[in-house]
């Protein structure tokens, strides 16, 4: 086992509320489902039980409301060993909810009310701040205020730390802010809308990896979902096709390939082992339902490596 590395992640904390249907229902139709379940999601709650289920020691800064949502996911972090003494009780707000539909073939559309993340403010910054003295990498995403998450992102800059960044949901990035990042992984949806040309296959997630690396970052890796990754950076690129798994809900999947990215670099690994380690991460979370139940432990994805070995 490496050495224990420490992971701040400020980030949205919802409750899933998840149906899982034939297909996508039609505009105005009523559509029969299949299943329904609830889970503890949010990326910033997802992308850290990710990294505590894989050995790091994770501090969770974010909020929820008063309420048995909040209550629930609460003590679902505290089950997976995440600190969570940063997380803040918004009185009279809801919780954050995402409301997710699944389709036949594994694939979703969420549709996130943010409650309580919303209130993510100055105050989650200075905590951002005081993590700064014991954390060796902060993970981002965009379900906060934009504003937010680059502001944390300069925070983390000033003290010399490693930034991963997950700009989901798309939205515009301005220019200044993607030197910030050590790490920009967005998925097909979001490197299409950052880069400005659709994203749908090895090429063009490789062309977008080298455009968002061009724009600052220190290295874009592009998922690809069913059809692997892409990563570019000042001294290489690459494309890396996927593991072969039973996907059946692949909610997680982007949240458990950016939490293992995390502990995978600050443990040492190369990128590409990163990238590798990462992808697998994300394969066996499609092989499980929910979200941050379905996070692998470094036994499964070992497991996974040696079944399907990869160079």
């Amino acid at each position: 086992m490496p050495t224990r590395v420490t992971v701040t992640v400020l980030g949205s904390l919802n409750y899933d509320l998840i149906a899982v249907a034939p297909r996508f229902p039609e505009a105005g139709e009523s559509l029969i489902g299949n299943t329904f379940y609830s889970a503890h999601g949010g990326k910033g709650g997802n992308q850290a039980v990710a990294a505590a289920r894989l050995g790091a020691r994770v501090n969770m800064i974010g909020r929820v409301g008063n309420d048995t949502f909040g209550a629930e996911m609460l003590q679902g972090l505290k089950n997976f060993g995440v600190i969570s003494s940063g997380i803040t009780i918004e009185p009279d707000v809801s919780s954050g909810i995402a409301h997710i539909t699944i389709d036949g073939s594994s694939q979703n559309k969420i549709v996130i009310v943010p409650g309580a993340n919303a209130y993510c403010g100055d105050s989650e910054i200075a905590l951002v701040k005081e993590s700064m003295a014991y954390s060796h990498i902060l993970l981002l995403q965009m379900e906060l205020s934009p504003d937010v998450s680059i502001k944390a992102a300069e925070v983390a800059r000033h003290f010399g730390k490693t930034i991963v960044f997950d700009p989901a949901p798309a939205r515009p990035l301005p220019d200044h802010a993607y030197h910030l990042f050590d790490y920009l992984i967005p998925n097909e949806t979001e490197a299409t809308a950052l880069a400005g040309f659709t994203v749908s296959d090895a090429k063009s997630g490789l062309a977008a990896a080298r455009v968002l690396h061009h724009k600052g970052c220190g290295v874009a890796i592009v998922k690809l979902g069913a059809l692997g990754a892409c990563y570019a950076s000042s001294t290489e690129e690459a494309y890396l096709p996927a593991f072969t798994v039973d996907a059946i809900d692949t909610v997680a999947a982007g949240d458990a390939f950016n939490g293992a990215f995390a502990v995978a670099i600050t443990e040492g690994k190369t990128l590409r082992s990163a990238v590798i380690w990462a992808m697998a991460a994300g394969a066996i979370a499609v092989t499980k339902r929910g979200a941050q139940t379905a996070m692998p432990t470094r036994e499964e994805i070992a497991m996974l490596l040696k079944e399907q070995p990869r160079k």
